[in-house]
């Protein structure tokens, strides 16, 4: 039987228009940051892509103020059919320059071209559109006849989805009628300075959003600023405790989006086939650089091993490589100190016993990359089970009956997502009653939309993102 295997099939780098400088982003304009400037790399080349400027305490304090400024005299007055227009000709110019964003997220994150382009950038866009929807509509969201705003909301945002995070938060903070700070994650600032040219290109009016990079102490100074009324976070659970602590009584609101470890459970009746595929996509999507991905995967003793098998033959046709090329299934990892987290809990898997498949992939001698890994024979006291890997690494356990597929699954301080593979109805219905997570996909997995409320329990955060759940963290309600 003939071996067929695909041609390269790169992505041309120069539709990223990638310049050589970047600079942040405030009250309209785009200006050159105090801070010490930093260099954002390609992790799949480790090659530097461009400088960028980034924010010191007096540049947080001039983006808040000009914030505050456009909330006071443009923004909070303006009725929401306006504003519902800036945020609509958002959307469309994300779809405009949609190849150009898709190129360079890919870029400057190391995820596959074909998840920048087929799911980032549309995402984006989508909340958008929907939230423009809601901008004149806020008096029927069920949060009071005439809802008002916060003010200066102050966004913090992690770099496994760049774009898309940042359209989580600034869309629904501007259809409400509140302005923005936001800062992005240090390793991958570009695609938000874009979506900043976007404001501009729509003609948003100065201060409504701003872009801050940075490093977390420019988090830090932007989210214990007095003249910040909303502060909204994704990322890892331990920073988010120190927000927590630091903004305790200060009358701020919050939400957060942290941590996760889900569980994948996959039942004795489930259609293997397609629960292969499910919790493929749940565990090496981007790279397993997701809070919701399925990281531990719990399946019926009688069907472990036949699962099993066909698991480890669909992980080894997965393609690892360049994130341009359109047939690369997993890209680079972020960055080194993130590939040094996995390769570091990876031998604590090995260490405590558990049962290691690597993927026969071919791996690229330069960059970041980390080949999907399975582990199996796995206990729930070993770190490989309990700490989020945040990798493309799976760690495989056993149940014999629903009750102790339950009880396994909420045996996590975490709590942002979980999945259930059966064919029974009932049997869905009963398993996500029991389920301690914000999101329980059945049949399917790692699904979003902008209608949809996301947001977790315990570890996980509190507060709710998407949907007309999503809105009331940005209203005075």
């Amino acid at each position: 039987m003939s071996n067929w295997e695909y041609a390269p099939a790169p992505e041309s780098r120069d539709i990223a228009n990638l310049k050589p400088a970047y600079r942040m982003f405030v009250d309209g304009k785009f200006v050159e940051g105090s801070g010490d400037p930093l260099k954002t790399v390609n992790p799949a080349t480790e090659e530097v892509l461009a400088e960028v400027s980034t924010a010191s305490p007096s540049d947080v304090d001039t983006a808040v103020k000009a914030a505050r400024r456009a909330y006071d005299r443009v923004w909070s007055k303006m009725p929401g059919a306006e504003r519902a227009k800036y945020i609509f000709r958002i959307a469309r110019l994300i779809q405009e320059r949609s190849r150009e964003l898709a190129v360079l997220e890919s870029l400057d994150n190391g995820k596959p071209i074909k998840e920048s382009r087929d799911v980032d950038v549309p995402t984006a866009a989508a909340h958008f559109f929907y939230h423009a929807g809601w901008a004149d509509k806020l008096g029927y969201a069920g949060y009071g006849p005439d809802p008002r705003p916060l003010g200066v909301a102050g966004q913090v945002i992690p770099w496994n989805f760049p774009l898309m995070m940042a359209a989580w938060k600034i869309a629904p903070a501007l259809a409400c009628g509140n302005t923005v700070v936001l800062k992005p994650a240090e390793t991958t600032p570009l695609t938000a300075l874009v979506l900043a040219e976007i404001c501009q290109q729509a003609e948003l009016p100065p201060g409504v959003v701003n872009i801050l990079p940075g490093a977390g102490d420019v988090g830090s100074e932007l989210v214990n600023h007095a003249g910040v009324d909303k502060v909204a976070f994704t990322g890892s659970t331990e920073v988010g405790k120190l927000i927590q602590r630091a903004l305790a009584g200060s009358g701020k609101k919050m939400t957060m989006e942290l941590g996760g470890k889900a569980a994948n459970i996959v039942f004795d009746d489930a259609p293997l086939d397609q629960a292969v595929e499910g919790i493929v996509n749940g565990i090496f999507f981007n790279q397993g650089h997701v809070c919701c991905a399925g990281s531990r995967l719990l399946v019926q003793e009688s069907i472990a091993d036949e699962l099993l098998d066909k698991l480890r033959h669909r992980v080894s046709t997965l393609r690892v490589g360049d994130s341009l090329d359109k047939n690369t299934d997993v890209g680079a990892i972020n960055s080194r100190a993130q590939l040094e987290k996995i390769q570091e809990l990876v031998a604590a898997g090995d260490a405590e016993g558990a049962q290691r498949w690597t993927s026969p992939v071919p791996v690229p001698d330069k960059g970041f990359f980390f080949a999907p890994t399975v582990f199996s024979d796995v206990q729930q006291s070993m770190r490989i089970a309990r700490e989020e890997i945040f990798g493309p690494v799976l760690s495989v356990l056993t149940f014999r009956t629903p009750d102790e597929a339950v009880a396994k699954a909420n045996n996590t301080p975490y709590g942002l997502s979980a999945g259930i593979w059966t064919e029974k109805g009932s049997r869905i219905l009963w398993a996500a009653q029991r389920m301690r997570a914000g999101v329980v996909w059945a049949n399917t997995f790692n699904r979003f939309d902008p209608t949809a409320p996301f947001g977790g329990y315990q570890e996980s955060g509190f507060g709710r993102e998407g949907g007309r759940a999503g809105l009331e963290a940005y209203l005075d309600v």
